[in-house]
């Protein structure tokens, strides 16, 4: 057996191989994802300047965990997350996809200019503040409708 060559993990389909993403420190030890690799490779070109992308990525061998974390300016922040969040619901899709080739699971934490507080999995669905179910303060809430007797 080689050891100057990585090893590749099988059943890979040709089109992650040709873009280099897999890629290993060790020559014995198995080949790894470059899950940052990856997600400059998917972000960059919605970017005004692809200087602005920052990426970090962390492996946890157990429970067999990748997290990685986007950053970018905030005037960028529509054409990344796009219509209905479509272009980073993606990006995690093609993310998770490739983490499952090696059995692990992946998670996106985006953060922008604008705050420091990560926009994770649930970011792109609404949230109610006030706790009243969405409607405003200032708005009376209408009575129940009246039950049809049974």
């Amino acid at each position: 057996m080689e050891l100057d060559k990585p090893r590749q993990p099988p059943n890979l389909p040709p089109n992650l191989l040709k873009h280099n993403l897999f890629v290993t420190d060790h020559p014995a030890t198995e080949a790894s994802p470059d899950y940052a690799g990856l997600v400059r490779f998917l972000i960059a070109p919605f970017l005004e300047s692809a200087d602005a992308l920052k990426v970090d990525c962390e492996i946890a061998p157990r429970p067999r965990r990748v997290l990685v974390r986007l950053a970018f300016e905030g005037e960028d922040k529509g054409r990344v997350f796009g219509r209905g969040g479509r272009n980073i619901q993606a990006v995690r899709t093609v993310l998770q996809a490739v983490a499952q080739t090696v059995g692990y699971t992946a998670h996106l934490d985006i953060y922008g200019a604008q705050s420091d507080r990560p926009q994770s999995e649930s970011a792109g669905r609404p949230r109610s503040t006030s706790g009243n179910g969405g409607v405003s303060p200032d708005r009376p809430r209408r009575p129940p409708r009246p039950r049809p007797p049974a």
